[in-house]
């Protein structure tokens, strides 16, 4: 089953958010995959989590990465993974993150969307150059 590249980037953001949450409560987290693609990024990013989280928290002034949302958590962190172990476009990843925020995002305002993009701009500049 292929899917398009915005439902697999939806897909992972759900399942690490799920984890994320699950672990909060220490409630053991079973994830459930709409495809392959899916499983092994989702299996890599837990694998590369470590690396991926310590290049957001650089990135991060007078923040955590803990104080950010759930959400927001999960699609930086698919964002970071993109930017870190992808050859994808820099423009596209930062594009599909801010529109996901988009419909995902806890606030009503720009403020989110304007705090993530800034975010992984930075990201994107302190990885890639």
């Amino acid at each position: 089953m292929n899917i398009d590249r915005r439902t697999y980037r939806i897909e992972l953001m759900i399942l690490l958010y799920q984890d994320d949450l699950y672990q909060s409560e220490n409630i053991p987290f079973e994830p459930q995959f709409v495809n392959e693609e899916v499983e092994k990024s989702y299996q890599e990013i837990k694998e590369k989590l470590s690396a991926i989280d310590q290049a957001i928290e650089e990135q991060l002034v007078n923040y955590t990465l803990n104080r950010l949302s759930y959400p927001d958590r999960a699609i930086i962190r698919v964002a970071t993974f993109e930017l870190m172990f992808t050859e994808i476009p820099k423009e596209i990843i930062i594009n599909e993150a801010i529109e996901i925020t988009k419909i995902y995002t806890t606030l009503d305002d720009e403020k989110q969307r304007k705090f993530n993009h800034r975010l992984i701009d930075q990201i994107a500049s302190a990885v890639r150059g």
